[in-house]
């Protein structure tokens, strides 16, 4: 079961709209369940692959595809597929380009034009799920919602997200606490949505830190190789 349908189960949240920026394959979406479930779902993927197998997959489903890449300006733009990873051109610090140490190859490229995400936002989205390679931030700045819970990827292995500062700040500007981490993903929830008891934050504290001594190590690793590399 996916964390997030998880948490929204168990905290009986109620659940209306649901995002997902990013979705990849439909048998791989984190609001898989939810949908199933009938939930209504906006869904935003770049990727003419994808989103033809996304119409597939969630036919009979309440969902709303919107076949555009998420940016700061509106403007055709070039992607790079690097197996799962699908990236911005110009979003140098990417998992495929830190991770599997992706060359950008033409050949892995095409164009989509790019949206705002207000431009898909009613201001009416319960739960929202960011994944786009290293551009998550420009999702949040143009958020209208202000949804329960958010699950955005901030690291993955070497990979830092390059705007993971902007990104933090946004949060805490806007009442946002972190609920948990793991490998790549980190979900947070609106002050006041949930109630997290002082044995689960504890508990929470106590994993989060885990993750991110895991993330430091790999950070450190990364540095080494690279100075070694130069040298």
């Amino acid at each position: 079961m996916n964390k997030l349908f998880e948490i929204a189960e168990r905290e009986k949240l109620d659940v209306k709209v649901v995002c997902e920026v990013g979705v990849y394959y439909p048998e791989t979406s984190k609001l898989k369940e939810f949908i199933e479930k009938g939930i209504k779902a906006i869904l935003v993927e770049a990727d003419p692959l994808c989103v033809e197998k996304i119409k597939e997959y969630f036919k009979d489903k309440d969902i709303k595809i919107f076949p555009y890449a998420v940016w700061d300006k509106e403007e055709t733009v070039t992607l790079y597929r690097s197996n799962s990873s699908t990236f911005l051109s110009g979003i140098n610090e990417s998992p495929a380009i830190v991770n599997d140490n992706y060359k950008l190859n033409d050949k892995d490229s095409f164009t989509v034009e790019s949206k705002l995400f207000s431009t898909f936002d009613a201001g009416d989205i319960d739960i929202l799920s960011i994944d786009i390679e290293g551009a998550e931030w420009f999702v949040l700045k143009h958020l209208v919602s202000r949804p329960k819970l958010i699950n955005i990827e901030l690291r993955a292995g070497k990979y830092v997200n390059p705007h993971k500062h902007e990104i933090e700040e946004w949060l805490q500007k806007n009442s946002y606490r972190l609920l948990l981490h793991d490998d790549t993903d980190s979900i947070y929830y609106k002050e006041g949505a949930i109630k997290i008891s002082i044995g689960d934050e504890i508990s929470n504290s106590f994993n989060n830190l885990g993750v991110e001594l895991n993330h430091s190590i790999q950070k450190l690793k990364r540095k080494i190789f690279n100075k070694d590399k130069d040298a």
